[in-house]
């Protein structure tokens, strides 16, 4: 009961806020819900699936409420024990697993797929999932390696010269890729996995005349790759490989925009083995504020797009008004000319 109050009873509060309609009251082990039939029912749900995460072992947080609480609100969807109770990954008393039914629809799809697509937003778990079920795979021995691979384009900024070897130029860029490798290894054992090649960190450059066999491949920010290098990436696939491509499509670094992330969306949508997993702002798990500043860019670069639009069908109904008002100008010249 402790573990499903929280502390101070942090847990009974979120549950409360879930659903204000309705009362709640502990005595002992029990707890009493009083309200309206249809609220009280609602409130029971979610106390029933936060019971089930306790059972098992999973250490609940106030996020976890509030998670269950949203996920029972699509009656169609995963219940919360069975996305927040599947397990990918335990290293360092950590276990890594999804925490939204999209990240459950992704972790699934990356189970069942030969190449999958995580395109979503800052937050949603779409690389550190993908690098976990890596990991996972490695040590079932259904791969022989890991390759993780991200493109060496700077985020806006204008870096200049970077002194040190070539591998010192190119580490601040996959330096995101190393930290999460080794928060989910024993960061004792990791170099040696880098130095025998089991492990494997390189940009994307790295991969152009490759065949990979046996490896599990994660390309992340593929959102700055062009159409060139995303196919050459694609191309790479080898026997017993599976791969993993992930970005956000909404911070696109390289010149021009062309990005092979928003191009291969349309050209392998329909491929039988490939999955597009699109994640959005519910499947957010950073700070609160993350997911309302995400909402918020999403409006804001919606309402650009529309009044560009608007501006381009103006300016297209101005200039077809000026040639229809030339024709008519020249239509009265010719007979002008003709009767003199």
């Amino acid at each position: 009961m402790v573990q499903l109050l929280g502390p101070q009873d942090r847990l009974l509060r979120m549950v409360e806020k879930a659903h204000p309609d309705v009362d709640v009251l502990v005595r002992g082990n029990e707890i009493t819900l009083t309200g309206a039939e249809a609220d009280v029912r609602a409130a029971r749900g979610l106390v029933d699936e936060l019971i089930s995460l306790t059972t098992n072992g999973h250490d609940l947080s106030e996020p976890d409420v509030d998670r269950s609480a949203r996920m029972l609100t699509n009656e169609s969807g995963p219940r919360p024990s069975e996305v927040l109770g599947e397990a990918i990954l335990s290293s360092r008393g950590k276990t890594i697993r999804p925490k939204t039914a999209g990240q459950k629809e992704y972790v699934d799809a990356i189970e069942e797929n030969t190449i999958v697509f995580g395109i979503g937003p800052a937050g949603t778990g779409k690389t550190y999932l993908a690098m976990a079920k890596a990991v996972q795979a490695l040590q079932r021995r259904e791969v022989e390696r890991i390759i993780l691979t991200r493109p060496a384009v700077e985020a806006g900024e204008r870096l200049g010269f970077l002194p040190g070897t070539l591998t010192d130029k190119i580490d601040p860029y996959l330096r995101p890729l190393y930290d999460a490798v080794n928060e989910m290894m024993d960061p004792e054992i990791v170099p040696k996995l880098m130095a025998s090649g089991t492990i494997e960190v390189a940009p994307l450059a790295y991969m152009r005349g490759r065949t990979l066999n046996n490896s599990f491949i994660v390309l992340d920010e593929a959102q700055n790759t062009t159409p060139e290098q995303m196919k050459m990436f694609l191309t790479r696939l080898g026997f017993g490989t599976k791969m993993v491509v992930t970005g956000d499509i909404t911070q696109v670094d390289i010149p021009g925009g062309a990005s092979g992330l928003r191009t291969v969306t349309r050209i392998l949508d329909r491929v039988d083995d490939i999955h597009f997993s699109r994640l959005s702002s519910d499947d957010v798990v950073r700070h609160s504020l993350v997911g309302k500043i995400v909402d918020a860019y999403t409006e804001y670069d919606e309402q650009r797009t529309a009044q560009r639009h608007e501006r381009e069908e103006a300016r297209e109904f101005a200039n077809r008004a000026e040639r229809r008002s030339a024709a008519r100008r020249g239509g009265r010249d010719n007979r002008g000319r003709a009767r003199s």
